[in-house]
């Protein structure tokens, strides 16, 4: 009897086996509650940022240049070089200059010597015409050859000072303490008068030059405080203010230069770095404004939407598709001007895998300070 029946069996077996993992598998899906992840949002405050790029420069930055031509004959320094007040930077061939003080000085000696005669002829002279042994005509005649003589004396001896002065010019010293950020010029290379042979920075002041369309251009003010980023300085944001908002448009005619300062200082920043000035300009419109992120806004055949969970345990929340309205993109996110309420939070991952009406799993964030 048992042998007869096994084939039953079997197939009962082989029968309920489809219906047992079918089973098994709706419990599976029961059981598992997908997470999410969401960002509670309010109401902005109605203050746009925008972000510009600029070069950080030194604030207190010289062009030094030469006050006379010649030749580079030696040049001291290098780029990054510290440099003290006084120091000689860079030189030029000073032996055309050398020749010149050379000659005024034999210039000066020549007039010096004919001011001495003449004013000897004059005091002879004079007492001549005092004994009425000379006549008044000869007395002024010998006073007009002294003060002649005394103003070429005097023309000598400028002219020896400044060929002196040209001399020392031939030496390029920096004015105060810093740092060269750049050199122009190599030796034996010709210079002309005022052409910039280097650039030194002084200070520890950096600032930031960026342009400004002329459409926000009224809405900066000296004074304003903005955030400055370095890309060569990851991870850091520095506080600056603007101290200089231009008057007249640059070349292009459709922006002007703002200059900001920094007012925090950090070893690690230099001159010549890529910069990004973040300016906050008042928002005019009077509508309530939320911020979500770009990939939280889906959108089908009726409009764009997000979804935001409502909490119903611990843990668990309950996900609703809420139609919305969006306004620009903007560096900190997505503009929403319909749709949400302040304290809701909104899936910001996931969203093409949730839908409308579905328990979900998410961590509620920290209550706003």
């Amino acid at each position: 009897m048992v042998i007869q029946d096994h084939p039953y069996r079997m197939l009962i077996c082989f029968f309920f086996i489809p219906f047992l993992f079918s089973c098994k598998e709706e419990q599976l899906t029961r059981d598992v509650i997908r997470p999410v992840r969401t960002k509670q949002v309010f109401a902005h405050e109605g203050a746009r940022i925008r972000t510009f790029s600029g070069l950080v420069k030194s604030g207190s930055e010289s062009k030094l240049s030469f006050k006379v031509s010649g030749t580079v004959q030696n040049v001291f320094i290098e780029i990054g070089s510290k440099v003290k007040a006084g120091d000689v930077l860079i030189n030029l061939d000073p032996t055309d200059y050398e020749i010149q003080v050379k000659q005024a000085e034999n210039a000066r000696d020549l007039a010096r010597a004919a001011e001495i005669q003449a004013n000897a002829n004059y005091e002879r002279v004079r007492a001549l015409y005092e004994n009425r042994s000379a006549s008044k005509s000869a007395l002024d005649a010998a006073r007009a050859a002294y003060e002649a003589a005394h103003e070429q004396d005097n023309i000598a001896k400028k002219q020896r000072k400044l060929a002196r002065r040209k001399l020392e010019y031939t030496e390029l010293q920096t004015p105060v303490d810093g740092a060269i950020s750049e050199i122009f010029v190599e030796e034996n290379e010709n210079v002309q008068p005022g052409q910039p042979v280097a650039i030194l920075t002084a200070g520890s002041d950096f600032e930031v030059k960026i342009a400004i369309p002329e459409i926000l251009i009224a809405k900066i003010r000296e004074g304003d405080d903005v955030t400055v980023r370095l890309d060569a300085v990851p991870g850091k944001s520095f506080k600056a203010k603007i101290t200089e908002v231009g008057i007249s448009s640059t070349t292009y005619a459709t922006t002007f230069p703002i200059v900001v300062r920094l007012t925090e200082s950090d070893p690690d920043i230099r001159p010549g770095m890529a910069a990004e000035v973040s300016i906050a300009f008042a928002d005019t419109s009077e509508r309530e404004c939320f911020i979500v992120p770009p990939v939280s806004v889906a959108e089908d055949r009726l409009g764009r939407y997000v979804y935001v969970v409502e909490p119903v345990d611990s843990g668990l929340g309950l996900v609703k598709k809420r139609p919305v309205e969006i306004g620009e993109l903007r560096s900190d996110g997505l503009e929403i001007f319909r749709g949400l309420s302040d304290g809701e939070f909104v899936v910001t991952a996931g969203v093409s895998k949730i839908q409308d009406s579905l328990i979900v799993q998410f961590n509620l964030p920290e209550e706003p300070r």
